[in-house]
């Protein structure tokens, strides 16, 4: 996966924009339930390669630090407000109090994918770019929360 100069709120819309007609022929035909399955499947491995791209960038010299770097491009031109709570070389803890992804979403009539297309890529994302980084997360804007609440910590095994 190449990476674009794009914001990553623009890119989501091209994708979504791709997806949406996709994902309705698969509704149609195979069901809600698989066809959330299917698109599940295809996202979460898409995101775990972008991650590994992003990490092979950054030339193998991971770290939760580095990972939290990247946050800017998530946040471009306002797609994410962001309350930092903790930010340390084991932990980084941040609520997010506005979601433009959620609102694109809303708009283009994909609310109930959204949590797959947008959400459901930052655990996988993590784990693409190092397997050291978790992500703890238990309500996202998406699905009806007030915030999101991002708890990413660094687990080394030794």
């Amino acid at each position: 996966m190449a990476r674009t100069d794009l914001p990553i709120l623009e890119q989501r819309r091209i994708e979504a924009n791709i997806i949406k007609p996709i994902y309705e022929e698969m509704v149609t035909r195979l069901g809600r339930q698989q066809a959330g399955e299917i698109l599940r499947t295809a996202i979460t491995r898409d995101s775990i390669q972008q991650g590994q791209a992003y990490a092979e960038n950054a030339d193998g010299e991971t770290s939760l630090e580095g990972f939290h770097a990247l946050l800017p491009q998530w946040k471009a031109n306002g797609a994410l407000e962001v309350e930092m709570l903790e930010e340390s070389d084991t932990q980084v803890h941040y609520n997010v109090t506005r979601c433009q992804y959620a609102e694109m979403y809303r708009q283009m009539g994909l609310a109930e994918i959204g949590h797959i297309l947008s959400c459901g890529r930052d655990g996988t994302f993590c784990t693409g770019y190092d397997p050291k980084i978790k992500l703890d997360r238990t309500q996202t804007i998406m699905q009806g929360a007030e915030h999101c609440d991002f708890r990413y910590r660094w687990e080394d095994e030794g």
